[in-house]
């Protein structure tokens, strides 16, 4: 049946699991405040929708797989899945290879991580072009077709290629770099000329979807519309991502491109729903009673990748242990830092330097009753997460690059009516709708210094209005709020699209 929505994601709505049993179970996703469940909620409002996603298949042959999973999770509903299968060597080479070793570090303007050598152009043309082939098969005349992430670049200019009677936006969960920074990759004009034959184009933040409109406006023949100032809850200046005005539209080849900024959101009534619970509240006495002991927590959380910066905040913490021997004992970091499971080199380098540090700063400054950093590369239960958000004095959070960072939106949400500091690296997306934050810069030591000191220092009434503001600005930019506005460019007609 023709779906009038069609929502294109390699991930797919559920987890797929085989039971003992050799039968097929269909799982929720492991976070319950990931955008999976938001996206999968966009059905309800839907006339009819399907989800184009990935499977892995060894079989040369295998066809797409069509079924109508009801997974009886969170009274989500049954959902359309169209699954694409993939042989292993095709995801390693356009996933884990032309993605994350070319595309990765160029979107987080890392030119030195840069890796073009290996990358399999066609590989990753030819994927594309599997996943519009099939959100053309499923999709009714003048049906919206909303895709995520920058590895699936390429696939709005083959839908259009083939369906001209869609409507069809993209959404990127990645920062997107500056022109000069962008132009590095060989293939700019294909992915840019792609992305021009989208109704919208969506972004986190104003500077990203400015970047955007100065890179197709330097390598190709582009219109762009008057600027508009941002809306008030973005920070206008100040910042390294703070962006006062920004291009609403570009027109290219007679078609007109929105360019629409919603930063993602929590659903910050799950948080609070779990961070009151009996589970998570005897969580929270155990942290008290075991790892706080009546110290000040410090709590950062983020994987193992260079863009995260986990290096130069050990460094900086390492350097507060130097000048403030009267913290001895009386502060802990908690350092969740999750192993990357893509098997790159890069990765399994930046954790060995982290285990390297960790070991050495504890080394130099343990006492027989205390350890200045208790670090996992584990993944977390989401329920225990919010626990340590709910415990920690202070969350700091300082990437080199982020796109958005919603551990520091969950940090807010889990701490509301309560005190606590944020810092936060200018560079994340949310530096820039964080208003209560104490943004810092990553790559100055004198800046990672002075914010730490300034959170350690910062009185209790100071704290709590900081972190009003910033409840406030996570309650206001939701999950649901992102999904309705980044919609509403293609689909503008429908009053609400989150039942």
């Amino acid at each position: 049946m023709p779906s009038s929505f069609v929502l294109v994601y390699h991930r797919s709505p559920f987890d797929e699991v085989i039971d003992s049993e050799g039968q097929r179970q269909w799982q929720d996703q492991k976070s319950p405040n990931g955008i999976i469940p938001t996206l999968r909620n966009l059905f309800r409002s839907q006339p009819s929708g399907t989800w184009i996603a990935w499977r892995e298949d060894a079989a040369t042959d295998a066809e797409d797989e069509t079924l109508t999973v009801d997974a009886s999770v969170d009274g989500a509903p049954p959902i359309r899945l169209r699954r694409i299968p993939l042989r292993k060597q095709q995801i390693g080479s356009f996933y884990h290879v032309t993605s994350k070793e070319s595309i990765w570090p160029i979107l987080h303007s890392f030119p030195g991580f840069f890796e073009v050598n290996n990358a399999d152009w066609k590989t990753f043309q030819d994927v594309n072009r599997r996943f519009a082939e099939a959100a053309c098969k499923e999709a009714a005349p003048g049906a919206s077709i909303w895709i995520h992430d920058y590895n699936l670049w390429l696939t709005p200019g083959y839908i259009r290629e083939l369906r001209p009677d869609v409507k069809i936006s993209l959404f990127h969960h990645t920062p997107f770099p500056s022109s000069d920074v962008f132009s590095i990759l060989p293939w700019r004009e294909e992915i840019l000329e792609s992305l021009l034959s989208c109704d919208a184009v969506g972004f986190h933040i104003p500077r990203y979807a400015e970047n955007f409109a100065r890179a197709a406006s330097s390598l190709l023949a582009v219109e762009k519309g008057p600027k508009t100032t941002v809306a008030s809850h973005f920070l206008p200046c100040g910042s390294a991502l703070a962006q006062p005005d920004a291009t609403p539209w570009i027109e290219y080849r007679g078609r007109r491109v929105q360019l629409v900024s919603t930063p993602v959101g929590t659903s910050p009534e799950v948080i609070t729903t779990l961070r009151n619970s009996a589970g998570v509240q005897q969580l929270i006495s155990e942290i008290e009673e075991g790892s706080k002991r009546g110290r000040r927590l410090i709590l950062s959380a983020s994987r193992v990748d260079y863009t995260k910066g986990n290096q130069e905040l050990l460094l900086a913490y390492e350097r507060l242990m130097e000048r403030r021997p009267d913290l001895h004992g009386e502060v802990v970091l908690v350092l969740a830092c999750v192993a990357a499971n893509s098997g790159m080199k890069v990765y399994t380098d930046t954790q060995r330097s982290i285990e390297e540090m960790v070991g050495r700063i504890n080394g130099r400054f343990s006492r027989i009753d205390w350890v200045p950093i208790r670090l996992t590369t584990q993944r977390i239960p989401y329920e225990e997460m919010v626990a340590w958000f709910a415990s920690a004095d202070i969350c700091w959070i300082t990437p080199l690059r982020d796109g958005l960072n919603l551990v520091a939106k969950e940090y807010a949400a889990a701490r509301k009516g309560k005190g606590g500091t944020l810092v936060l690296s200018e560079f994340t997306g949310a530096s820039v709708v964080m208003k209560g934050a104490v943004l810092t810069n990553p790559y100055s030591h004198r800046r990672m210094d002075e914010a730490i000191e300034a959170a350690l220092a910062m009185p209790p009434e100071q704290q709590s209005s900081r972190m009003a503001s910033m409840v406030q600005a996570v309650e206001r930019l939701s999950v649901d709020n992102w999904a309705e506005e980044q919609l509403r460019a293609i689909q503008p007609m429908q009053p609400a699209l989150i039942a």
